[in-house]
């Protein structure tokens, strides 16, 4: 990773700040887009005392409203001639069905349309690296999801979280077959129950459970971003595109995960949401 620049999402806290730090620790420099400035400013303090020879930066953005990922996208491609990896890790859970500024559910809009955009508005930078990875954080949560197109953004809970993270898999698939014949690949990854800030502001019974169940089952965030930094820099995973990893090791998702159909049919309608891609 030395010399590598990688953006990634949710750098600020959890797994995504444990992924940031260690491939900072291997040579990478660090962009990160970030809501909080305060915690930015303090995940941006430890990646420069893991590596003071890189300039890190964070941008600022909530990926929960589209005008926010296009502005922010567009700054990073202003000032990146290059991206090495694209790590798309930013995600919320919400018990109640909330609506966006632009009309859409919370969930579906930060955990999928988010990865949507930047990777799309990015694309041009990471094909600029030559050899560059595009990596999303999804779940085994997304064996509980359900692609119905007529209900899409009408879920909630876990069963909404589920079928978000169904969406990464499917959205990284087709993405990998987009760029067949590139040197971008796009692999997605479940990286285990962790305990970390997600769901803390989940709400009612749902936090509570949550809570309980990291106390008792949750992997640390050291464990669960072993496998965002193995996609990121392992030479093993080289050329491997459209793959859904678990523990540093491909493995089969769901069969809805695995529905080339479903997998085009959602990519057309981000593109019909967001006017970007095609």
């Amino acid at each position: 990773m030395q010399g590598k620049t990688v953006v990634i999402t949710g750098a600020t806290s959890g797994i995504g700040a444990v992924a940031a730090r260690r491939l900072a620790e291997q040579g990478a420099r660090i962009v990160m887009v970030a809501r909080s400035r305060q915690r930015a400013e303090e995940t941006l303090r430890i990646l420069r005392t893991a590596n003071d020879r890189q300039e890190h930066t964070a941008f600022y953005a909530d990926l929960s409203r589209l005008r926010e990922m296009q502005r922010v996208a567009a700054e990073i491609a202003a000032a990146e001639p290059k991206i090495d990896v694209l790590m798309n890790n930013a995600g919320l859970i919400s018990s109640r069905n909330v609506k966006t500024e632009d009309g859409l559910e919370l969930m579906f809009a930060t955990n999928h349309l988010s990865y949507y955009v930047l990777t799309n508005l990015l694309l041009g930078r990471l094909r600029a690296a030559g050899d560059a990875r595009v990596v999303c954080t999804a779940s085994e949560a997304h064996r509980r999801g359900r692609l119905d197109f007529d209900r899409l953004q009408e879920q909630k809970g876990m069963v909404g979280y589920g079928t978000t993270k169904l969406c990464n898999i499917l959205f990284a698939r087709e993405l990998a077959r987009r760029l067949a014949g590139s040197r971008v690949t796009a692999n997605s990854l479940h990286p285990g129950f962790v305990a970390t800030r997600f769901g803390d502001n989940a709400g009612g019974a749902m936090r509570t459970g949550l809570a309980i169940a990291k106390r008792l089952f949750a992997l640390s965030p050291e464990d669960g971003a072993k496998t965002m930094v193995y996609l990121a820099g392992s030479a093993q995973v080289a050329g491997q595109s459209g793959r859904y990893y678990d523990r540093c090791a491909p493995t089969d998702p769901s069969r809805e995960a695995l529905s080339d159909e479903g997998a085009r049919r959602l990519w057309q309608l981000s593109a019909e949401i967001t006017g970007i891609g095609s």
